[in-house]
């Protein structure tokens, strides 16, 4: 019930939606004053929601800031690194890796280094319509064929969503008696959940790595102000169903 009130949830919250339905309301309404104000009301909150200076705000907001961890020397029994880092390709049998890769591959210089002991990645498939792509599966075969020995990797590949993430992970940790220290490593905008839900499944010595951030430097030119940017407006909406998402784990008790 909860998966499906979030989707509604995250639909009705999509600036998209809206200007979509503030557009198509004034088509239809026989007051000519109240279609104007509607059309009206459509670009401005289609320009707000593009805007690249806004969001990146919201972003920056949202975005925890860690310490830079490549300038310490700490040691770390881990690496928990969790999925939604790139698409199964079932027929070549292998993962493309997306932007989010970046969780994995950045933790690959700490591991070489000597900093990690263990590579712990955590993801299955989130999708009901292909259950057999599970990411776990076939990062695993990408990590031995970089030469990275089964005995650095721990694999967790049933968990549809972040709260298994953090839950089926604990079992298999607890099973090897591996308490930590830990990094958390996940994208920024998803940090904060992220480290509810693994602070309210017990972890206690564990710490959030943050990586491919959405918000960078604060910018004052004059695109980046004032020129609408339809990839803002995709980020926004991401950003929208992280907020969801968190607050729909709060109210399930996840976080």
């Amino acid at each position: 019930m909860f998966f499906y009130l979030s989707k509604l949830l995250a639909f009705l919250l999509s600036p998209t939606v809206w200007v979509i339905a503030l557009l198509t309301y004034s088509l239809f309404t026989k007051v000519e004053g109240r279609a104007r104000k509607l059309r009206i009301s459509a670009l401005i909150l289609l320009y707000l929601c593009s805007n690249a200076f806004l969001v990146d705000e919201c972003f920056r907001a949202w975005e925890p800031v860690t310490e830079d961890y490549d300038l310490g020397k700490q040691k770390y029994e881990g690496a928990i690194v969790l999925g939604g880092i790139g698409n199964v390709d079932l027929r070549l049998e292998k993962i493309n890796f997306s932007y989010s890769g970046d969780r994995l591959f950045q933790m690959l210089p700490y591991y070489h280094q000597g900093r990690i002991k263990k590579l712990i990645f955590t993801g299955g498939s989130g999708s009901i319509e292909f259950p057999d792509k599970r990411e776990g599966i076939y990062v695993k075969k990408y990590l031995q064929s970089i030469n990275i020995p089964d005995s650095a990797m721990v694999i967790e590949d049933q968990s549809k969503n972040t709260y298994e993430n953090a839950v089926m992970t604990k079992k298999i940790l607890d099973s090897l008696n591996l308490h930590g220290p830990m990094l958390l490593v996940t994208s920024g905008y998803h940090m904060p959940r992220a480290m509810a839900v693994f602070k309210k499944a017990g972890y206690t010595n564990i710490y959030p790595y943050v990586t491919n951030r959405s918000s960078g430097a604060r910018r004052f030119t004059f695109d980046h102000l004032f020129i609408p940017n339809p990839g803002s407006l995709f980020a926004l909406e991401f950003l929208i169903h992280e907020w969801v998402g968190y607050v729909t784990y709060k109210l399930k008790g996840y976080a």
